[in-house]
């Protein structure tokens, strides 16, 4: 029999742009829409045009390649047209497939928060929905506070479903928005819906507060709705939303859903999880969670023991699922062959072609694994492990020399009597075996570097001057003024080509410049 579809629809950069101490820049969610795209969700939802700068820049073209480009906003106002709305113009002139419509179905809410009467609410879900068909694009409602609402007053919110259905919503999403709903609640909850509107037009959005936001999601669907909303990580407002990290490999290796649906996201793209899990907390600016299901570092880890003995005799023994299938590696701490196997797959995916028996692989991964005790990350900077890799290995040039450098700060008032801050920073350089010595200004210390030692690299000018650093992050890994530092540097060409660099030092200069000279030579070995 052929399997049903499951549709994951990706709302990281609306929701999750919500979590606490967090702010994507507008490069950030371009990254994160082309890392979403790739792994195959069927809607990625980029924000709300119209509330905020960034959103507007980001909604100026259309992100995604395969997946439905979402734009999220409110149903008109009520009062006023469709037409004079500038909120729902700004959504129908945006350059989305679809549009994402919240809408209150807790009549409570309506009240408080609108200021509506329930019938001007009904109404503003039709002519919203309506207007969205008619421009050509996909319409969705959420349905913000459903399952509140339908416990308060269930004829209310199962009328902002149907009418939103009757009006032409492809999904009508029904929303656990205060996160307090249980498995066995939803299960039921959604069944009756489904009484209403068939599954296939019915989504489910899961909060986490009571932790259950991922259970939650699976109880929908085996009540029948057909699209799952989810975030990277879980992220997203107070405990975050339901993780699409834990839901798509169960969907896709737990027999229960695997034999009965199918979802977009490919065996290749399932076992490129972990990297993107990881490398999506990197670029956060946040430590990975290692006890994080499926993709954390110890989510197959055992210690020396009884379990060990077990697991290296029959990995089934203590593993739920093969680690590899989502990119992850058993670790177990009485053996390195595990470590071996995995850093020959990392590096057949930089296209680094090595015999498993190269006597240089475990000299490689013992670096590796030293430079990471001692701060370095390379599961956010993919870049610097493939020229750590390449050097070890002999293949890659040297294309300059780092003979010193030195930066200088100074505080001071210009001729307007404003006090400014300055850096002047100074690198010398041998290329060719031609010493050069360039001095450059910056806004700060790492500003100067980057224009100095990019200002005069001889032949090699040409072949960087597309190269333009666009995000820079820093890690302090342990206390005190002293602490050792970790920076994460992200570049691109004029090629749209982007990679990571990492640089660790107890002085957050000299770890900049490691990133810095990392990102040169890469774009140059590269992206020549």
């Amino acid at each position: 029999m052929a399997k049903e579809r499951l549709y994951l629809f990706d709302t990281t950069l609306r929701d999750g742009a919500q979590t606490n101490g967090l702010d994507f820049s507008v490069e950030d969610k371009i990254a994160i829409a082309g890392i979403l795209d790739d792994l195959g969700v069927d809607y990625v939802e980029g924000g709300y045009p119209g509330a905020n700068p960034t959103d507007d820049q980001f909604f100026t073209e259309k992100r995604t390649e395969k997946a439905m480009f979402t734009a999220f906003g409110m149903t008109k106002r009520a009062g006023r047209s469709v037409d004079n709305d500038p909120g729902v113009q700004a959504l129908l002139q945006s350059p989305a497939d679809a549009i994402c419509y919240v809408a209150k179905s807790w009549d409570y809410h309506v009240d408080v928060a609108l200021g509506c009467t329930n019938e001007e609410n009904l109404e503003g879900i039709t002519e919203s929905v309506k207007a969205a068909v008619a421009a050509g694009k996909e319409a969705m409602v959420d349905c913000e506070h459903f399952f509140d609402g339908y416990k308060a007053n269930r004829d209310y919110a199962l009328a902002c479903v149907t009418t939103a259905y009757e009006a032409g919503a492809r999904w009508i999403v029904l929303c656990d928005t205060n996160g307090g709903t249980l498995p066995h609640e939803v299960f039921d909850i959604v069944t009756d819906v489904l009484d209403r509107v068939p599954g296939s037009n019915i989504g489910i959005h899961a909060h986490n507060d009571t932790e259950q936001a991922v259970a939650n999601s699976l109880a929908a669907v085996r009540a029948g709705v057909r699209q799952i909303q989810g975030t990277l990580n879980g992220i997203g407002e107070r405990c975050g939303n339901a993780n699409l990290v834990s839901l798509i490999p169960t969907l896709k290796l737990k027999p229960e859903f695997a034999s009965r649906f199918e979802i977009g996201v490919s065996d290749d793209s399932l076992a490129s999880l972990t990297s993107i899990a990881r490398g999506f907390d990197e670029l956060l600016n946040r430590a990975p969670d290692r006890h994080q299901p499926y993709v954390g570092a110890s989510a197959f880890a055992t210690k020396a023991g009884i379990h060990a003995s077990a697991l290296l005799k029959d990995p089934h023994t203590y593993e739920h699922v093969d680690p590899k299938e989502i990119g992850n590696s058993r670790r177990v701490l009485v053996s390195n062959q595990a470590g071996l196997s995995n850093l020959l797959d990392e590096l057949r995916r930089m296209g680094i072609e090595v015999d498993k028996s190269d006597p240089r692989l475990p000299d490689l991964l013992s670096i590796v694994k030293e430079r990471e005790a001692n701060g370095y990350t390379y599961e956010g900077a993919g870049a610097s492990l493939e020229l750590l890799a390449r050097r070890h290995l002999g293949h890659v040039p040297s294309y300059f020399e780092v003979e010193s450098f030195r930066v200088g700060v100074e505080r001071r008032f210009d001729s307007s009597g404003d006090l400014v801050t300055q850096s002047e920073a100074v690198v010398k350089l041998v290329i060719d075996g031609v010493r050069k010595m360039s001095v450059a200004e910056g806004q700060g210390p790492v500003n100067a570097l980057d224009l100095a030692l990019r200002k005069d690299l001889g032949p090699l000018q040409d072949k960087i001057r597309n190269l333009e650093l666009i995000d820079y992050k820093v890690r302090i890994l342990n206390g005190g003024t002293s602490a050792i530092t970790r920076v994460l540097i992200e570049s691109r060409d004029g090629h749209g080509h982007r990679w990571f660099t990492v640089g660790v030092s107890e002085n957050i200069v000299d770890a900049s410049f490691q990133a810095l000279v990392d990102s040169i030579t890469y774009k140059l070995f590269k992206y020549p």
